[in-house]
């Protein structure tokens, strides 16, 4: 059960490598959109019901940047409403996702709890699952006026 002091996980921070690279394949592929662009090194999207930034690695840091060989964060979710959903999604970015400096992780998969998906990299390398889970894709959000 949902803690009532919030309203659920959904503003996530990534920093990333190449903002104008990440940002292209967050808008091509997840079709976020902007919401904020404070200034030249960060940009937040929205799918409508979350809110995603990125930020760029300021770049007296980027030469001392070495990335761990596996990242801490295991991976960042898109819940879909269906697995035919999920097969779509697969379909849709395949062809494209290694042009935006992306790649397909794992292909589509039934799990053993009822859930369907597949993972993708960005091209940092950050896993995002698109996910049907059955008790989550149900749940309808609304904008409160």
């Amino acid at each position: 059960m949902a803690s009532p002091l919030h309203r659920g996980l959904r503003h996530v921070a990534l920093r990333v490598t190449d903002l104008p690279r990440s940002r292209r394949f967050y808008e091509q592929l997840l079709g976020m959109k902007t919401v904020w662009e404070p200034d030249q090194d960060n940009v937040y999207f929205s799918s409508g019901i979350d809110n995603f930034a990125l930020h760029q690695i300021p770049r007296d840091e980027l030469s001392s940047y070495r990335p761990l060989s596996a990242q801490l964060l295991d991976h960042l979710g898109v819940i879909l409403d269906s697995p035919q959903a999920v097969d779509q999604m697969y379909r849709e970015i395949l062809p494209k996702i290694e042009s935006l400096g992306g790649q397909i992780a794992k292909a589509p998969k039934q799990h053993r709890d009822g859930s369907y998906s597949f993972y993708f990299a960005d091209p940092d390398g950050n896993l995002v699952q698109a996910l049907y889970e059955p008790a989550i894709s149900k749940l309808r959000f609304s904008v409160d006026s």
